[in-house]
């Protein structure tokens, strides 16, 4: 049985070149888009609190507990 693997649901932006919008060191949730990561890029929901396509370099990928995630979700 194959098992798929875990997409993070959230990430910590370490660069914001040319994307001021964005602030590093922060925290952000990502909605999956496959067409996107297929050309290096992810969709975050930004300040604006709208969903946005910035290059997955600007990104670290993290795994939160189960706990943290659901607090983090609901809150949104």
């Amino acid at each position: 049985m194959k098992r798929q693997k875990s997409v993070s649901k959230f990430v910590i932006c370490i660069r914001n070149e040319e994307c001021e919008d964005l602030e590093p060191r922060k925290l952000y949730r990502v909605l999956p888009d496959k067409a996107a990561a297929a050309d290096g890029y992810i969709r975050v929901i930004d300040e604006s609190g709208e969903d946005y396509l910035y290059p997955e370099e600007y990104f670290l990928h993290i795994a939160l507990p189960k706990a943290a995630e659901r607090a983090l979700l609901s809150a949104a």
